[in-house]
């Protein structure tokens, strides 16, 4: 049955059917997809998005694009997962040691990037005021899952990783508020509106009112989890209860149009250091990979390849092919060489200084997810032009990310085989034995 036939097909079925069989196409598709991946040693990431350009109405048109357009709170759900996750990577304990460390190296490299790519779409691309600040405001963020699943792979420790580990938390909240400023002045210059001082300034405080309103009703989902979570709760009881919350919370948050990544992150950040208890981010974990397969697919299902072969009049005039290629390259060398400032102010070791920006370039789940809601807010070709340099960019990012990531930690000598701070560790654990085989000797 070809791709027009079946989605004639689904057109004629049911709704409850039809959305079913979808999620069971896409589900079966990303799986089929990620076999052939693996052998090429690419991240999954890679292998849903491009099942979902593969499987989308541009393409072979098994998945409609009716179920694409009902599904728009697919990116809410999947932010919010993703944001949890991160949570658990802010214990205090942690931060205290190195804690205003981290938040100046994710201020310097997120900033940096933005303003990188913000200085080139502007002026060197000759892009309009708005979507050049949306681009920008995307840049900031990383992706932590790329990162964080080369960390487990290699089982690297030392200095690097923990300030990896902090930055790449840190970085995506900061990226939230870039893009909640971003969108809340993009709207009215879209509209034709005329931005004032006085109304730069409400427009600037807005957003950061909002979303510290966010970040405090998620502290107390996180408090209310830790009350409902006791020692006697079983694991399937842990796991209903903590999915519960993160869709009742993202639910509250898409009432008042409201992105959830940064309250659930400080739901996840309020239990972890509350109950000093991990398991229910491991059982969330497990739980979320179908739901992040489906977000990736249905943002590559909206992936249309010709459109970066054209270019956008209401942004400029440069192809999406070419801002997308220099979005890519800017944001790598603004991340880099922020990292590289943030350390040396932060007086970070040399391995730690050099090493830092590599592990920084995965950039997919939450960039992907906050260009979705940017295209559902603005919509027309703006909306859609950055969504599509976002996806292409993304599968770029994933292609190279995890590698240059691994990269970063062996050049900086944080997993075996490395060097420098390895070497260096080995041998001051080694350092007891050879004394005490010296004074055998003597």
């Amino acid at each position: 049955m070809s791709g027009a036939m079946y989605s004639l097909y689904l057109s004629g079925a049911t709704h409850s059917s039809a959305v079913i069989l979808s999620i069971a196409i896409m589900l079966f598709l990303g799986f089929l997809m990620t076999r052939l991946t693996k052998k090429l040693r690419l991240p999954n990431v890679t292998a849903y998005i491009v099942a979902g350009i593969l499987a989308g109405p541009f393409c072979l048109n098994l998945i409609p694009g009716e179920f694409i357009g009902n599904t728009d709170f697919l990116p809410d759900v999947a932010l919010a997962f993703i944001a949890f996750g991160a949570g658990e990577f802010l214990k205090l304990k942690n931060l205290k040691k190195s804690g205003a460390k981290a938040v100046t190296i994710a201020l310097f490299e997120s900033l940096m990037a933005a303003a990188a790519v913000f200085a080139v779409a502007r002026f060197a691309l000759g892009l309009n005021m708005a979507f050049s600040l949306l681009l920008s405001a995307l840049a900031c963020a990383t992706a932590p899952a790329s990162t964080m699943m080369t960390i487990r792979q290699t089982a690297a420790k030392g200095d690097m990783v923990d300030t990896l580990i902090q930055v790449v938390a840190l970085d995506d909240v900061v990226g939230l508020v870039a893009y909640s400023v971003a969108i809340s002045i993009a709207l009215p210059l879209l509209s034709g509106g005329e931005l004032t001082a006085h109304g730069m300034t409400s427009i600037v405080l807005f957003p950061i009112i909002r979303n510290m309103a966010a970040l405090a009703v998620g502290f107390g989902f996180g408090c209310l989890m830790k009350l409902l979570i006791v020692k006697k709760r079983t694991q399937d009881n842990r796991l209903i209860i903590s999915v519960g919350m993160i869709l009742a919370f993202c639910g509250l948050c898409s009432l008042v149009d409201v992105s959830p990544l940064l309250g659930c992150m400080a739901m996840g950040a309020a239990y972890v250091n509350l109950s000093d208890d991990e398991s229910p981010f491991t059982l969330v974990a497990d739980f979320t990979p179908p739901i992040l397969l489906l977000f990736f697919v249905r943002s590559g299902a909206g992936f249309d390849l010709g459109a970066l072969f054209s270019s956008s009049v209401m942004i400029g005039t440069v192809s999406l092919a070419a801002i997308g290629a220099v979005y890519f390259a800017v944001r790598i060398a603004g991340k880099y060489a922020g990292a590289y400032i943030g350390c040396l102010v932060a007086a970070k070791p040399t391995a730690t200084r050099r090493y830092l920006g590599l592990g920084l370039i995965p950039q997919a789940g939450v960039a992907i997810g906050l260009a979705a809601m940017c295209e559902r807010a603005i919509g027309g070709e703006v909306g859609h032009s950055l969504n599509t340099i976002i996806l292409c960019s993304s599968v770029l990012y994933e292609l190279i990310g995890p590698a240059m990531a691994k990269l970063s930690l062996y050049l900086s000598g944080s997993y075996r085989g490395g060097e420098g701070e390895a070497h260096a560790e080995k041998a001051e654990s080694q350092k007891p034995r050879l004394e005490a085989a010296k004074a055998q000797r003597t």
